[in-house]
């Protein structure tokens, strides 16, 4: 195969006419054996002409005679790797592996080691995608939280209540190939495969979520609902096995001897077990901050302007970096999407993002965060951050009254340092509703000073982003894991048969990298059965 790239196109010309073009421009007189859409970006940097830019895989008759002849520049022969993709050879071992949790890297884990052949057991402690989202909406309507069943934990883990995003900062590779295509064949838009920022959406990732279930059994495994583990059973520094509480609340003991940890970065009653197991944890730096809410109209006409109306909901992803040391950054922008009740322990109140795959609702959201340290956590203890993260939720909490309510604030108020008393333009999306006030009250002055001064920057770059009638929600606290547990180059914690992985083990940032790392932590596994 070869990969044309820089192939720009107008917003309106179909891709079977941009073939056409294409042989033209690069002087190829015959026909296409094959061709395929290996990366299709949206290009707005000049408001006055925004277009796509697309690289094109495309098979010709004799490629090293074509690669002599022609006088394109951007035409490059397409890199084996790219078109393999992972697969585990099939394997034996004396016992089934287990995964704790059925997030994108237990997912993934799963259908890896289902592929060879090996059975594994995951262990969730929430429910089946579809009565999760039974839960969660009795949570956002009615303030009935439960703590085993919500946006943090369940089928599917954190990432099928978002927008879906399948953006990385790793390279693409075997691993990120496999994680596409296998969500292109339980459902998602193939379209996922070429975008430059391709997302799924809430809605069809839930469904998605429930094919990978199906083929993980179909291959031998098995999904253990409402089992959460209490315990971890470890001898001579190797792991024999784990205690486990199921849903009528009786612990059992599960042998294993291989155990992917693939938690989430919320099961904060998992970290404390893993501590007093001395599994070696360290310290994060993470993120705190709010959701930040337009109107998805005005980020359209600020990004596409007279363009607005032929695109789809437009995105933004914008960075300050501070004189004093500090940054913010937005993060998980959704375009037409809602802020969500994201908490998963009573008392305590969490925001976060999703849309779903339309991206049709009426506002835009994204989180405004500023980095911090564990010189900030105020201790020395390995979990520290995630109990600094508590006590802010709990403060959100009690500034929301206390009903799971946000507190929120308007920008211009915020920018100001007073109180909201009313909205404006912008009505806040989060349910079960917000409580107006001051976020001062809430975040560190480190913080908000350096939101205050990231707005105003943010604005010189997106039109419109300091909006006086937006609103801020928080808190948001969860955009990442407050630990690390450490792990080797054989990706097995201090305690051998141990695999941290994924968001929570402090090893990835998103869908995509999660996924990921659940497969080389399957793979290491598997290497280690030879």
């Amino acid at each position: 195969m070869l990969r044309i790239s820089n192939v720009k196109a107008p917003l309106e010309l179909p891709v079977s006419m941009l073939i056409e073009s294409l042989a033209r421009e690069i002087g190829y007189r015959g026909r296409f054996k094959s061709w395929k859409i290996a990366k299709k970006a949206l290009d707005a940097r000049s408001k006055a002409n925004v277009h796509y830019v697309y690289s094109i895989d495309v098979e010709v008759d004799n490629e090293q005679a074509f690669l002599k002849t022609t006088n394109y520049p951007f035409v490059e022969q397409v890199k084996d790797e790219e078109l393999r993709s992972f697969q585990l050879k099939k394997t034996k071992a004396a016992a089934r592996p287990v995964i704790i949790g059925s997030g994108p890297a237990g997912m993934f884990a799963g259908i890896a080691l289902a592929e060879a052949g090996l059975r594994p057991v995951i262990l969730e402690r929430g429910a089946p995608v579809s009565q999760r989202q039974k839960d969660i909406m009795a949570f956002w309507k009615n303030a009935e939280l439960k703590e085993d069943s919500n946006v943090q934990f369940g089928e599917g883990g954190a990432g099928t209540f978002s927008d879906g995003k399948l953006m990385s900062g790793i390279k693409k590779d075997l691993y990120t190939a496999k994680v596409l295509q296998e969500l292109i064949v339980a459902g998602a838009p193939e379209e996922i495969g070429y975008l430059a920022k391709p997302h799924i959406g809430t809605d069809k990732l839930a469904l998605a979520v429930q094919k990978i279930r199906a083929k993980i059994e179909s291959l031998g495994g098995e999904y253990r609902f409402y089992n959460r583990v209490e315990d971890l059973l470890i001898k001579d520094g190797k792991l024999q096995g784990l205690k486990v509480r199921n849903e009528k609340g009786e612990i059992y003991e599960l042998s294993a001897d291989k155990v992917i940890l693939a938690i989430g970065h919320s099961a904060r009653d998992t970290f404390e077990m893993l501590y007093k197991n001395q599994v070696q944890i360290q310290q994060k730096p993470f993120s705190i901050g709010v959701r930040i809410e337009h109107r998805q109209s005005l980020i359209n006409k600020s990004q596409y302007g007279k363009f607005a109306s032929q695109l789809g909901a437009a995105d933004y992803k914008l960075a300050y970096h501070g004189k004093n040391g500090r940054s913010a950054y937005t993060f998980c922008m959704c375009p037409g999407g809602v802020v969500v009740a994201a908490a998963s322990e009573k008392g305590r109140v969490v925001t976060n993002g999703m849309s779903e795959f339309a991206r049709d609702k009426i506002n835009a959201n994204s989180a405004l965060l500023v980095g911090v340290t564990p010189e900030d956590f105020g201790g020395d203890h390995p979990l520290q951050g995630m109990y600094w993260q508590r006590q802010l939720e709990e403060k959100a909490f009690q500034l929301g009254g206390n009903t799971y309510k946000a507190p929120a604030q308007l920008l211009k108020d915020f920018l100001l340092g007073k109180a909201s008393k009313a909205l404006g333009e912008v009505h806040p999306s989060y349910c079960p509703g917000v409580v107006l006030g001051n976020l001062q009250e809430l975040l560190p002055p480190y913080v908000t000073e350096t939101m205050k001064a990231a707005i105003l920057e943010m604005n010189k770059r997106l039109n419109g982003f300091a909006c006086p009638d937006a609103v801020l929600t928080g808190i948001e606290s969860r955009s990442s894991s407050p630990i690390k547990i450490v792990r080797d180059e054989n990706m097995q914690s201090n305690v051998k048969g141990l695999y941290p992985c994924g968001e929570g083990a402090g090893y990835a940032g998103g869908i995509l990298s999660a996924a990921a790392d659940g497969l080389k932590c399957a793979e290491k596994l598997v290497e280690s059965l030879s």
